[in-house]
Order: structure tokens, then sequence, then C-alpha cells
């Protein structure tokens, strides 16, 4: 009996749509799915006369594998994932590979990538990005874990992944035990910060200009030729165009609360860990948090009345300022996001190809854009790179649009339009770029209530100090700076 390259486990759309572009690649491959019945439905439907088999149980599709096995999960992340681990370690031989390709929270990756290690197996941990039609046609894939696995799912990998133009493929290995899902969570951070932007700049042309959808849309497609030219503007623009059966905007129609899968919210948490400041990640999430509260914004909004201001300056010249102030405030998501991932490669002792990650979502992913090309060009320029706003490109940029990104975010606050990362971008970028930050003060303070102490501008780094503001404090000072 022939075995098959590899196993596949879990059948909904992402796996599903998976396992048939593994097949279309020239690879056979094995499903099964907890609810036999889909397996069943899929051999009989989508999978039909391919080169995919059924297993009915996990036994099955151990027997059916090539060795070294490689068994990938496309479930949900959290328990389902662990139960699947400990079902299969049992069925399984030295060396063979278990690779979970769900959202699962990086931490949890670098322990179970020391648990299966400890079994004698090895694991792989793997962003999947790019939706269904990705995962059909040629995902953005982030994979880390046991670095001996990956010289053994890269043919695959490599296969079925999205290519750039030059036919690189967006799937490299990225590290040590989590850091394929840590990349991944980051991504989906940046993702929320590019949305939210998104729909900050919409909300602006819509309430502060009275354009309509259609137009808005039509601005959209029209930016899409440019600098912002990516997936997510490409899709805003073929939104704000849809109409329903009556002829009007669906966009127009949608209840404004936003959910999320909650990557954005760990990216968040792990910027706080790290002391990196992720503001305008962290205000995408918190905006979604907000649209929630669809009730009380309600209510609130009938007992604080806007006056809602009529915009009279040139509307053609202030839609080219939106789309400058969206283009600046995304670098600063980049940036930002960047300087996440340089602090945790500190932490965890990964050597992440910064350029190279540029080039995986340059294809495949939801962050998909030509942006990134400019990303990849200055980290292999400058491999050290501490920031991407200290690179020639981004640096010229900005102070391009700087004035243009000033007069929208000065627009939003005059008009009572929430902008609240284009708004954060901007805050971050001044407090990045002063010698002179208010944390002097700060730092008093703390001395003067905890006895934190503080370093002087007169005195070496590193030396610390204790001022007995009050007379009544005595010497004693706290032995944790940073408390």
């Amino acid at each position: 009996m022939n075995k098959c390259d590899i196993g596949l486990i879990g059948l909904a759309v992402m796996g599903e749509n998976l396992v048939l572009n593994i097949e279309s690649r020239g690879f056979s491959a094995c499903v099964y799915n907890r609810t036999t019945e889909k397996v069943a439905d899929f051999i009989e439907g989508r999978a039909k006369g391919k080169n995919i088999e059924g297993a009915y149980s996990l036994n099955e599709l151990v027997e059916k594998l090539k060795t070294p096995r490689k068994i990938m999960l496309m479930v949900k992340a959290g328990r389902p994932v662990d139960e699947f681990i400990e079902a299969l370690l049992p069925l399984l031989e030295e060396g063979d590979i278990i690779i979970d390709g769900g959202n699962s929270h990086f931490p949890d990756t670098i322990r179970r990538t020391k648990y299966v290690e400890s079994k004698g197996m090895r694991y792989i941990g793997t962003g999947v990005s790019g939706g269904e039609e990705g995962a059909l046609k040629g995902p953005s894939m982030m994979p880390g874990g046991s670095n001996s696995a990956w010289a053994e799912v890269k043919p695959i990998f490599q296969a079925i992944c999205a290519k750039v133009e030059d036919g690189s493929p967006c799937c490299e290995w990225v590290g040590e035990n989590g850091a394929g899902h840590f990349v991944k969570m980051v991504h989906n951070g940046i993702e929320y910060g590019d949305m939210q932007l998104i729909c900050e700049a919409y909300h602006i042309m819509r309430d502060m200009l009275n354009m309509s959808a259609y137009e808005i849309g039509l601005v959209f497609k029209e930016w899409n030729k440019g600098e912002l030219d990516s997936y997510l503007i490409e899709i805003t623009g073929e939104i704000l165009l849809y109409k329903d059966v009556d002829g009007k905007p669906i966009v127009d129609k949608i209840l404004d609360t936003a959910g999320q899968k909650g990557t954005g919210k760990w990216t968040g948490i792990t910027a706080l860990d790290e002391g990196v400041p992720l503001t305008l990640i962290g205000e995408a999430v918190f905006s979604r948090f907000l649209s929630a509260m669809k009730n009380e914004r309600v209510e609130a909004a009938k007992v604080f009345k806007k006056a809602k201001a009529e915009f009279t300056g040139n509307k053609e010249a202030f839609i080219e300022d939106i789309r400058k102030a969206l283009y600046a405030a995304k670098i600063i998501s980049y940036c930002q996001g960047y300087s996440l991932m340089a602090a945790a490669s500190k932490t965890y002792g990964w050597n992440l190809n910064y350029g190279g990650i540029a080039l995986m979502w340059r294809g495949g992913c939801i962050i998909r854009s030509v942006f990134l090309g400019k990303i990849k060009d200055a980290f292999d320029k400058n491999p050290a790179l501490s920031n991407l706003l200290l690179d020639p490109y981004f640096k010229e940029t900005i102070e391009a649009l700087l004035p243009a990104w000033r007069n929208v975010a000065q627009a939003a606050i005059l008009y009572a339009i929430p902008a609240p990362a284009l708004l954060s971008g901007l805050s971050y970028f001044d407090g990045y770029t002063s010698e002179f930050l208010p944390a002097n003060l700060l730092q008093a303070q703390r001395d003067y209530f905890g006895a934190h102490t503080y370093e002087r501008l007169d005195k070496k780094r590193g030396e610390f100090f204790h001022t007995n503001w009050t007379g009544e404090g005595g010497t004693t000072s706290a032995s944790t700076y940073n408390a």
C-alpha cells in the first residue's frame, strides 16, 4: 500500500482548503476529523478523485503515513491541540512530527515543543495566514519549533505557500519553539492596526466630508494603485462598492460592533511584558472593545450631543492628506510590531530574520502589501536596524507625510471623529523622536511617594539617587528601580 506524504486533522474550512492545496502540488494526504462523518463527506465531495485518503481513527491515520510521519493539526487553539497531542504521542515513533497550524498562543507552543521533544518526537508551530482563499491557493506560513523538522516539511510548505514576483516562497523557518506562532501573533496585531487605520480614514471621509460608501470605495480603489497597494485596501474598496439586493451599500446596514479572536490582545499583553510601546496596535484592540459597547454608546450619544461642523476646505486636497496620514500611521504600526519582535527575540533566544519575515508577509497573508518590500530592503541594508524610522527611506517618507498627518489628526479632533490609532501613532512618533520627555518629573514623583530612586543627567548611567523630599522620609530607598 502506498503511504501518504502528510496527514491532516481537522476538516473545517481552513483544513479542507489546505489539504486540497497540498494535493494540488503533487503530495498525497490522509485526513481525519473527530466527527468522522465529515471525513466521508469530504472524501466523497471536494476530495473525490484526488490523491487524498480518509481515516476514521487516529490509528488508521498514523498507519497510512510515510515515516517520519508528519501530522498537521488544523483544530481550534487551546485544549483541543493538547488533547490531540496526548492522543497521538502513544501512536507515533521517534522522529515523527506533529504540526500545529492553528492560531495558538506562542507560550503554549514553547511548552508543547519541549514536551513533544521530551517524548522523542518533533514539533512545529506554524502560523498560517491568508484566510480560506490563502489556504487553498497559497498562504503565508511562519513555521518554528524543532529545528531538525524543517528539512522534512520544507518541500511541502514551500510548495503550497504563496510566492512573490520573483518566485520566492512566502514561507521560511522562523526559529525555535514558539517563534513561528509569535511572528504570526505580531502579524495579526499589525493586521488589527491596519484595519483600524483604514476604518478611521473611512470614518473621516464619511462623517467629515459627507461622502457616500460608493464615493469612498472609489477613493480606496484609487489608493490601491499607489503606495498603499495592499490586500486590505483592495478589499475595503470592494466592500464599500458592494450593494445589497435593494441597490444600497451593504456596509451601511452592518451593525457597528467588531469581534476578535484574541491574537491582537495577546500582542498587546506581550508588548506590556516586554516593555515595548505598542500604542497604535493597543488602541486598535481597545477600539474593538469600545465598538462592542453599542448600547452604552447609543445612550451616551443622546446625553452628549455633537454639533456637526461643515467642512469648508478643499475636499480633494484633504482626501490626499487622509491618504498620506494613513500611510504614515501604517509605517508606525510596523515600526512598533518590529520593535516587539526584536525585544522578544532577545528574551526567548530567537535569531529572527526581520527581512525574511517581511518577505513571508509579501504574499498570501492578510497584511500583504507592496510596502513590505521596503521593510525587507531596510533590513537587507542594515540587519541590526533598531527602528524602521531610522532607515533612510522611512525617515524621508515620514518627513514628507508629516504635515498631512498632523492636519488630519487636528481635523479629527476638531470635528469630534474618534481616530485613536491615527492619533496614538502620531504621539508615538513625537515621543520617539523627542530628546526630552517629562519622565524626569514622573521619576521624581515615584521617588517622592515610593523612594524608587532616580538617575541624574550630571552623573553616569546606572548610578541611582534618592531625595528625602519631605525631610521625614529618611535615606532608605526601594531596591527595584523599575517598580
